[in-house]
């Protein structure tokens, strides 16, 4: 038996030498070292020696394995190269063509769009200034003229974090970025009590609200607040500062509308529309047949909200907005469902 095991290596190794493709390397592996193969029969039959012959045949048998593994992989990797060397042979190189890409990462869609706001804003004049997600029901509602129980907060579902033993004034992850307005004048009226200084701010940040989440609505999204506060300040500036805002981001000839609404932090209240850049105000399914996108609400800081943060109304007035930039980008790009946002796949990322 061990003069056979010493013939089956013998004649494997010598077949192997001549073995110059990936096709005749696996029809070697399966004709020496596969289940049907004579040394795998060798194997099988080793409960038919006897005691004192099985220990050294099956060592043996072993051993020729192992030897025809090692073979076969050393052979494989002859192959491989000489395989590789042939086609750059055989075939023509060019070696001014461009190397692969490397893929890099870039910035969040909603970041790029909420940084061009910022930028054209920045232009415009008007300061970042940034407020606590987490606020308290004072800050987020009381003083922004929502009273406890007032019907206006059936518009905006909340995610309470701490509620216990706090009455009326539990703690919240902010349902829009207003707060920031009352947080904002207590500041710098605090510099002057006597006569406040102007503000002229924009408030970036995340909002997060309980709500079913669907195509055109999440629970998380990112808001842009504005805010000016000084002596003489009217609508009409209101509307020259938005309409400016809104030729800088959709272009020179991008036609706007001002239509009444409701907020309980601002008086008289607004929201605004764009011409619908997808089909040029003749109606289509991105504007509903309308013809107009809604882009932002605003408003003249109501009196009461004017006084929370340290204004006096009867000498200073002021107007405020808030913007979507996750909105505006699902406009000006036909996105139909925001949860591409929050998704993480790569595909949509990619594009942007």
């Amino acid at each position: 038996m061990l003069d056979k095991l010493g013939e089956i290596e013998k004649t494997a190794l010598e077949d192997l030498r001549s073995v110059t493709d990936q096709a005749a390397l696996d029809a070697w592996r399966v004709a020496n070292i596969g289940r049907s193969s004579p040394l795998m029969m060798v194997f099988a039959g080793l409960g038919k020696l006897s005691k004192e012959e099985r220990p050294a045949v099956g060592a043996a048998a072993n051993r020729v394995k192992v030897a025809l593994e090692a073979a076969l992989a050393e052979r494989a990797e002859a192959v491989k190269n000489d395989a590789l060397a042939k086609s750059l042979e055989e075939q023509k190189l060019d070696v001014t063509l461009p190397g692969r890409a490397f893929n890099i990462g870039r910035l969040h869609p909603s970041t790029q769009q909420l940084r061009r706001v910022l930028d054209i804003l920045a232009e415009m004049g008007f300061q970042v200034y940034t407020s606590p997600e987490v606020e308290s029901d004072e800050m987020n509602f009381q003083l922004l003229n929502f009273p406890p129980h007032h019907p206006a907060r059936e518009m905006q579902d909340s995610f309470y974090v701490e509620a216990a033993d706090r009455g009326d004034n539990p703690i919240l992850m902010r349902t829009h970025t207003s707060p920031g307005q009352i947080r904002a004048m207590r500041e710098y009226a605090a510099l002057n009590p006597k006569d406040p200084p102007s503000i002229r701010i924009a408030l970036p940040g995340m909002c997060f609200r309980y709500e079913q989440i669907t195509a055109r609505s999440e629970i998380q999204f990112n808001q842009v607040e504005g805010l000016a506060v000084g002596k003489g300040i009217t609508f009409t500036d209101l509307k020259g500062t938005l309409i400016d805002f809104a030729h800088r981001m959709f272009g020179q000839n991008a036609r706007t509308r001002f239509r009444a609404s409701y907020f309980p932090f601002t008086e008289p209240s607004a929201e605004m529309d764009v011409e619908c850049f997808v089909c040029g105000g003749k109606g289509c399914a991105v504007c509903k047949n309308s013809g107009w996108l809604e882009i932002l609400g605003c408003g003249m800081v109501h009196p009461v909200v004017l006084q929370n943060g340290g204004y006096d109304p009867t000498r200073y007035s002021g107007y405020a907005w808030g913007m979507g930039p996750e909105r505006q980008l699902m406009l000006k790009n036909k996105i139909n469902d925001i949860r591409y946002f929050w998704g993480n796949d790569v595909r949509f990322l990619e594009q942007f």
